[in-house]
């Protein structure tokens, strides 16, 4: 039997409610420059981005706990290819853990040169240390913050 191949192209556009959690969560983003997090009250955990339920203990989550600015890179990548409705190359991204959270958050990397590699990825080492910087038009979107290098 021979094992066949096809290339398929699907464009779809769709809207999707984000919930009370997630809406309250990109609301104090955009109108208060935030970034929150929620406690799962069986293992105190701090989930960012917040769910209403736990990952670990499925138990509702309800007390919202701000956190960051501060924190400290988790792991990166840097981009040198152009993707479809993704910022222009390059560009880097990665998670970030927040002081006060117990999980990581995804975001861009902005204010550093990445025309070096080696040299751009030596800076965003595991560990170091960024700060989280607001646009100033928030929508209420992942774009509305980035991290940068901690002085």
């Amino acid at each position: 039997m021979e094992l066949m191949t096809r290339t398929e192209q699907w464009n779809i556009t769709y809207k999707h409610a984000l919930g009370e959690t997630a809406s309250w969560f990109f609301e104090q983003i955009r109108d208060n420059k935030k970034i929150y997090g929620r406690r799962d009250p069986k293992s105190d955990r701090v989930l960012v981005p917040p769910r209403a339920f736990s990952d670990e203990t499925l138990e509702p989550t309800k007390e919202w706990v701000e956190v960051g600015p501060e924190g400290v890179i988790e792991c990166f990548t840097i981009v040198y290819a152009a993707f479809k409705d993704l910022p222009d190359p390059p560009y880097a991204f990665g998670y970030v853990h927040l002081k006060g959270a117990d999980t990581a958050i995804g975001g861009y990397f902005k204010g550093l040169d990445l025309s070096d590699g080696a040299a751009a990825a030596a800076k965003l080492a595991v560990g170091t240390k960024v700060i989280t910087r607001f646009a100033e038009k928030r929508t209420g979107d992942v774009l509305d913050f980035w991290f940068e290098l901690a002085n």
